[in-house]
């Protein structure tokens, strides 16, 4: 079925290896990373692209995806009869026998999904990045300027804007004259000289004008066939690329203090600090907005249990977010999130953690300043997160800022 509107097709890049996640990314692509106790980080884009009302979607995937695949087959199910869908389509080597060379590439590769839907506009969105956006208004304003490409811009301090793509504009304010890639003096803007466009990596396509694009691209030899590196600058060498300033974007429900919220979680110490922002009494990021919800599969487990009330043995959780299926047995919980399934034993105390589903915390155990993935056991009066130097020795990997991450899987000794 064909609504009033243009008709959109959402691509979402999931291919990425989020190599600065490890170990969290050692058996996952980093769009299944799970975040705030109950999603995937895809399920942020997937919310934005479902809550738009845009229903035709595919997933390009690549590493490790099986978990990726499964997560989006079991729970993102669109209407069939209305010619709903959200596929994940990994590399198929239509064009010869090779993987996904870039960005650009993935989508060239899957030109068999653009023909065969026919839209009028093309979404690209990345898939691991934690944010609220209505996308209904960027594509307004593609559709409004006549733009072949509308890049997605947050609004960044000048002298952090040389980590990202940055964005200089013409007088208009809109039409992009350059495309720099983590340039050592961001050009400031206009109306704000003291900050910078930085690309989010979301965009909108004319459908004929990303087709001539990819192929063009496709064709250069010297390319590496990335949306950002390439695809991006050679239509601001057309002059046909223009910009959409994320800070006016309105999602219902939304409150002034989260307005223009996004993080990059490609790091533990960013992926962890999110975390950590979700546990305060107002966060940045606000979890329970119904009228722009994120959605995902709630795991058929009962409610989380919080049981035993003696001195210095009281199940309680303070600052924490807490999910189904947890069992808290005389612990404490102090600016954690728990996912399904967790158990925290008697005298146990977990403090500044990230803790994944169906982890077992023993009694007397310690768990501080860390990010335990799924299935980890700590047994009875063993530490993790307490001291870096023998979390080390252990093997366990410390960040920069010092957290510590636990594989999957793993037994503390």
């Amino acid at each position: 079925m064909r609504g009033p509107g243009p008709r959109v097709l959402g691509l979402v890049l999931a291919g990425g290896k989020g190599t600065r996640l490890a170990p969290l990314t050692a058996d996952r692509a980093k769009p299944a990373v799970p975040f705030a106790g109950l999603y995937r980080l895809i399920d942020f884009a997937l919310s934005n692209l479902v809550n738009a009302g845009y229903l035709r979607i595919a997933v390009l995937t690549q590493y490790k995806s099986h978990s990726l695949d499964r997560h989006i087959t079991t729970t993102w199910r669109m209407s069939t009869l209305l010619g709903n869908y959200i596929t994940p389509v990994p590399a198929q080597q239509r064009l010869g026998p090779q993987w996904f060379a870039g960005s650009a590439d993935a989508i060239h590769q899957s030109l068999n999904l653009v023909h065969d839907e026919a839209p009028d506009i093309v979404v690209v969105f990345g898939a691991d990045h934690v944010y609220r956006m209505d996308p209904r208004q960027m594509v307004a304003q593609h559709l409004e300027t006549g733009a072949g490409v509308t890049v997605a811009a947050l609004r960044v301090p000048r002298v952090e804007a040389t980590d990202f793509g940055v964005i200089r504009t013409a007088a208009d304010g809109r039409t992009i004259d350059a495309f720099l890639e983590k340039p050592a003096e961001p050009p400031g803007l206009a109306d704000s000289p003291d900050e910078a466009y930085a690309s989010m990596g979301n965009y909108v396509f004319s459908t004929k004008v990303l087709l001539d694009a990819l192929l063009a691209d496709a064709a250069d030899p010297d390319s590496v066939h990335d949306m950002g590196g390439n695809i991006i600058p050679m239509l601001v060498d057309q002059g046909v690329a223009g910009v959409y300033d994320f800070s006016e974007n309105e999602v219902p429900g939304a409150k002034e203090r989260d307005r223009g919220y996004w993080r990059d979680v490609g790091t533990i110490d960013a992926y962890f600090d999110a975390h950590m922002d979700l546990c305060t009494l107002d966060p940045v990021f606000n979890l329970y907005n119904p009228h722009w919800p994120i959605l995902t599969s709630v795991p058929s487990l009962p409610p989380a249990k919080f049981v035993r009330d003696a001195p210095g043995r009281t199940g309680m959780a303070v600052d924490s977010i807490v999910s189904n299926g947890v069992i808290v047995s005389g612990g404490l919980l102090r600016r954690s999130v728990l996912s399904p399934g967790v158990r925290v034993n008697s005298w146990a105390r977990v403090e500044n953690a990230v803790v994944m589903n169906n982890t077992v915390v023993g009694r007397r155990a310690v768990v501080r300043d860390a990010i335990l993935d799924k299935n980890v056991v700590v047994p009875p009066g063993a530490e993790v997160g307490v001291d870096k130097d023998h979390d080390r020795a252990r093997g366990y990997a410390v960040s920069d800022e010092g957290i510590t991450v636990v594989g999957k899987g793993v037994t503390i000794e």
